[in-house]
């Protein structure tokens, strides 16, 4: 597994990849990656969503991964998020850059604008969401699931450049539902009396786990639509939220490459890099070996006392 199922990667995949987007609904590439190699990653959780591309942006080495697989194949719920993380996590993460679609559930985060809520609100049902259990047991804090020091990074860069037609707003919470179906007009509003700022299908269990994984989590939320909650405005379809959805996908595009240009130059320091110290209960030497071995990028920098 890991980087020994990756044969034909050249050498310097070999080094750790720092940086990765996770692209959503209507970002499907990353534009500008160059000496790029398709990486498929064997995991104890099965496939990833696509084959990981891996290459440099700039001065840095980003790793870039479709949420939905090119072609936009996968239902939210179908997203094997366990595969996609430990694979991004074998491979060195510890900056996760999520860029998702959203609908607005408050007034002011109109479609085109840009948000970087900072709390959640997981309303799934079944989707799996830890890597832990099994012989090992640990319960990461997710206070604040998303890094701040990351999201500061974003904010600053959105700042500087701006986000094409669209403002930006710094914090929110985001409500995670299944899906496929948007929601009820009753379910649109009752999340508005929850204080959800965005509603979105794929955020959770994503942001557990890469708290879980020791990553710097940040969401990037493109606004599409403003749901159905909104009586005077047309209900969302998803036409509409994919009209929208490539502007923002290309102002998105943009902002990225800009984030990933300063986190390689800055390399913010995060809570989130040792989430795993105060959160493991079981010892790693009473593991057994099958379970140390599923873990095994996770455990790491607990093996070595890396930080």
């Amino acid at each position: 597994m890991s980087r020994a199922a990756i044969p034909t990667a050249p050498s310097w995949h070999q080094e750790p990849v720092e940086i990765a987007v996770i692209g959503g609904s209507g970002l499907y590439n990353m534009p500008g990656l160059q000496q790029v190699s398709e990486v498929q990653i064997d995991t104890p959780y099965g496939a990833t969503s696509d084959a990981i591309a891996v290459g440099r942006l700039g001065q840095a080495r980003v790793a870039f991964l479709a949420r939905h697989a090119r072609g936009h194949k996968l239902l939210p719920a179908e997203i094997p998020f366990l595969a996609n993380i430990w694979a991004l996590k074998s491979l060195g993460v510890r900056y996760l850059l999520s860029v998702s679609a959203v609908g607005s559930l408050v007034e002011e985060a109109a479609p085109l604008d840009l948000v970087l809520p900072d709390q959640f609100i997981d309303h799934t049902r079944g989707r799996p969401r830890s890597f832990f259990g099994g012989g090992a047991v640990a319960h990461v804090s997710l206070a604040e699931p998303i890094c701040l020091a990351l999201q500061g990074v974003v904010w600053q860069v959105a700042q500087n450049r701006g986000f094409g037609r669209g403002r930006i707003h710094r914090g929110g919470t985001y409500v995670c539902i299944d899906g496929p179906q948007f929601s009820t007009r009753a379910e649109s509003l009752m999340y508005r009396q929850w204080g959800a700022s965005v509603i979105g299908m794929t955020n959770l269990p994503e942001a557990r786990l890469a708290r879980e994984a020791e990553m710097a989590y940040a969401t990037l939320a493109l606004v599409t639509d403003y749901d159905c909650w909104r009586e005077r405005t047309e209900a969302v379809t998803a036409s509409m939220a994919m009209a929208n959805l490539m502007e923002n996908a290309t102002n998105a595009q943009v902002l990225v490459a800009d984030v990933v240009e300063r986190l390689h130059l800055e390399r913010p320091i995060s809570a989130a890099h040792e989430a795993l110290g105060s959160a493991l209960v079981t010892p790693v030497a009473a593991m057994d070996d099958s379970v140390r071995q599923r873990l095994a990028p996770l455990l790491k920098r607990l093996a070595t006392g890396a930080i």
